[in-house]
């Protein structure tokens, strides 16, 4: 693992490094490059600095401001997806001009204004704006990403459900999902989505994992976020994938002494209105799609086995795919997170979410079983595209009863 996360940060460095000399040749005038060059500069020191606080635990190295944290993640998934093609393009007419000299050609230069000191010629107008394009929309998207970070909504639905007893109709769960709390969640905005829900009020208030975004640091606030947290009848909670980054048994130690109820596929029984509602928790595991999918189907098939005829059963997976063996497996409702809403959408079924996730966003129906995918209240990622953070309502009716 730590092999290929080196692998991965030396190329995002040659890449980083390679754009950084190909904008110097492309900006001939002195100060396009000084600005080229103080903005290559405070991303390498700001890509430097979050890789050596995560893993050296520097506390000041920790304190990265977020404006920072979320200009480099953005120049590094999208600034340099923005370059390849231009550096394709300047690579191929670097090719063709060395092969015109090898073959003898001269370049005619008579049909070019000389240029001046303050006069701009037209190559010199392509260059420049081909190196300074990227840096300029990182900056705006920045701009962008800080006023979303603070954002999210309550999203409400009512599911009628045939197999919901009549003593619970129109119980209520706030889903929180996917908070990672870290550089990009923190302080205000976790005050505010605990306000939220508790201005729910809700029966439940159910958490379906990542609430840490990866450094254990991290799970005070967390924890104590958590523990703020009003449902009156109880409050649950699964891991999830950003969880386990830095050391899931530790995450689950100090979650557990701090006694919020967490569930690593195991279930908890709490009583509706005296009813007995069953919550059943998968765990996270860190493998292949193909073989989380396998043994987490196999974990839910040992779950089910306890389950209990007299209860409700409601399944907490931080990976929504759970939703096929919980079909499989007769349970009427399961809550999910992960995927952001697909993060990076260009209208509710395309993008991101259909291209990576089977289930992505919201409210899906097979048989008998519905689920619920929340995007998200959290961020590990600055931007968001028709995917907004958002806390979800739900509201449970018998069918028939629903208003």
């Amino acid at each position: 693992m730590l092999s290929r996360f080196l692998v991965i940060i030396g190329l995002i460095v040659a890449l980083d490094v390679a754009w950084w000399v190909m904008a110097m040749r492309l900006a001939k005038r002195r100060l396009w490059r000084v600005l080229i060059s103080v903005f290559m500069a405070g991303q390498m020191a700001g890509l430097l600095s979050i890789i050596v606080g995560r893993f050296l635990h520097f506390e000041w190295l920790r304190q990265t401001p977020r404006a920072v944290f979320a200009a480099v993640l953005i120049w590094h998934f999208f600034g340099l997806a923005i370059l390849l093609p231009i550096g394709l393009v300047r690579a191929c007419a670097w090719l063709v001009h060395g092969l015109r000299r090898l073959a003898g050609f001269r370049r005619d230069r008579a049909a070019e204004p000389p240029s001046t000191e303050h006069s701009l010629t037209r190559r010199e107008f392509i260059g420049a704006s081909a190196a300074l394009t990227p840096p300029l929309f990182t900056i705006g998207l920045t701009g962008v990403a800080l006023a979303q970070l603070n954002n999210f909504r309550v999203r409400r639905f009512t599911l009628s459900m045939a197999t919901l007893p009549r003593a619970l109709d129109g119980m209520t769960i706030a889903h929180v999902s996917d908070i990672h709390v870290g550089r990009l969640t923190s302080g205000r905005v976790l005050r505010e989505m605990v306000k939220k829900t508790n201005d729910l009020r809700a029966d439940l208030v159910l958490l379906t994992g990542d609430l840490i975004n990866d450094d254990l640091a991290d799970l005070f606030e967390g924890i104590a976020m958590v523990k703020a947290m009003e449902a009156r009848h109880g409050l649950w909670m699964i891991e999830g994938n950003h969880d386990l980054i830095e050391d899931g048994a530790e995450f689950a130690r100090r979650v557990r002494a701090a006694g919020v109820p967490l569930l690593q596929n195991e279930t908890g029984v709490t009583e509706v209105r005296g009813y007995p509602v069953q919550l059943f928790g998968l765990r996270w595991v860190r493998m292949s799609d193909q073989v989380r999918e396998e043994l987490s189907a196999g974990w839910l098939r040992q779950l089910v086995k306890q389950r209990r005829p007299d209860a409700f059963p409601i399944l907490l997976a931080h990976h929504p795919h759970a939703f096929d063996p919980a079909v499989e497996g007769d349970l009427p409702l399961t809550l999910a997170g992960h995927t952001h809403g697909g993060q990076l959408m260009i209208d509710s079924q395309h993008g991101c979410g259909p291209a990576m996730f089977r289930y992505w966003s919201g409210l899906y129906t097979r048989g008998r079983g519905q689920m619920i995918v929340s995007n998200g209240v959290g961020n590990w990622f600055p931007i968001r595209i028709n995917a907004p953070a958002e806390i979800v309502h739900l509201t449970l009716r018998c069918a028939g009863n629903q208003a």
